[in-house]
């Protein structure tokens, strides 16, 4: 009789596992949901829709993208670091989720502990703009007013905290230069105020500065990060002028932590063919952006370089959340 319970007990032991087996290569049995932490119409909004939708098409279940706004991300973060491990609510997070800790006295979840970074997709340069009739016409111009009168320019950026406003952080460490940085609610209310002629300098993320750009509104006098960027091969990096300047806006995948290895595989699989599809990648190119589709491994080090690198930064600088 012993033996028999043990048996069963076997059996039943083997039955689950390959159960679980079974509804991991079957996901998803229902519709996905992905939450943006912007609003709608922006570039992640824009990139996690596209992506989505391919997505969508190879799986033959809805991806349904829901944008939750607010404090920096943190809210939407908040939604999934308490979620079920299933891999049916994600997040798209930008290159602001490994700096919050350093922005907020106190977060609602673990920055590492309660994520499993699924895929770094996605990647795009901020850039330094000026109004078409500046009188600016090169970066070291720019160094050169701000070193002779020091305090005496600003730049804009999409509020504290944002990668816009630590472009403008290293820049002024790197170069040693005083600039004073304005804060707004969005990149969009920034290049407003710079074509009305109430700031000299803005940084603006690609996918924001593509369109002014081709309308001839604005000029690029630098790019951030440490090459040129592709669709603005013209235009020097800041690199090039301060030596180790090295900054982007990027976008990852983020689940609950504690996902499935084999779940975590196939979602980072998925997505990094979906990145790298020609829809996604023209997508990506109109708004001056790049396709990455890197592994868990090299999206979780990311994450943890950046924490590392601009910790300090924030901290030496006295950045807080708005």
């Amino acid at each position: 009789m012993i033996v028999w319970v043990r048996i069963a007990a076997v059996i039943a032991a083997m039955l689950v596992a390959c159960g679980i087996t079974s509804a991991e290569q079957a996901f998803p049995t229902r519709p996905v949901h992905i939450l943006v932490p912007y609003p709608a119409g922006g570039g992640v909004d824009v990139l996690t829709r596209t992506l989505g939708d391919v997505v969508s098409r190879q799986w033959g279940q809805a991806v349904v993208v829901e944008n939750r706004p607010g404090a920096g991300g943190v809210v939407a973060s908040q939604v999934i670091a308490t979620a079920a491990p299933d891999g049916y609510t994600l997040i798209m997070v930008a290159s602001g989720h490994p700096t919050n800790p350093f922005l907020y006295a106190k977060l609602p979840y673990d920055t590492f502990r309660d994520f499993t970074p699924i895929s770094l997709l996605g990647s795009s340069p901020n850039i330094l703009l000026v109004r078409k009739d500046s009188e600016f016409k090169s970066l070291d111009e720019v160094i050169a007013q701000a070193k002779a009168k020091p305090g005496s320019l600003s730049y804009g950026h999409a509020g504290n905290g944002t990668s816009t406003h630590l472009a403008g952080e290293l820049l002024k460490k790197l170069a040693k230069v005083d600039i004073q940085g304005i804060p707004y609610r969005g990149g969009a209310p920034a290049i407003n105020d710079l074509l009305a002629g109430q700031i000299p300098l803005s940084f603006n993320n690609g996918p924001e500065s593509v369109g002014q750009l081709a309308a001839g509104t604005v000029r690029a006098l630098a790019v951030t990060t440490a090459k040129r960027a592709p669709f603005l091969p013209d235009v020097p990096s800041i690199g090039e002028i301060a030596p180790g300047y090295d900054t982007e806006v990027w976008w990852g995948l983020l689940g609950p932590g504690n996902m499935p290895p084999e779940l975590v595989e196939k979602l980072s699989h998925d997505f990094v063919a979906a990145v790298n599809s020609e829809a996604v990648k023209e997508k990506l190119n109109k708004l001056g952006a790049y396709p990455i589709g890197s592994t868990p491994k090299e999206f979780d080090a990311k994450i943890h370089a950046d924490y590392d690198k601009w910790g300090p930064i924030i901290t030496a600088a006295g950045i807080r959340a708005e």
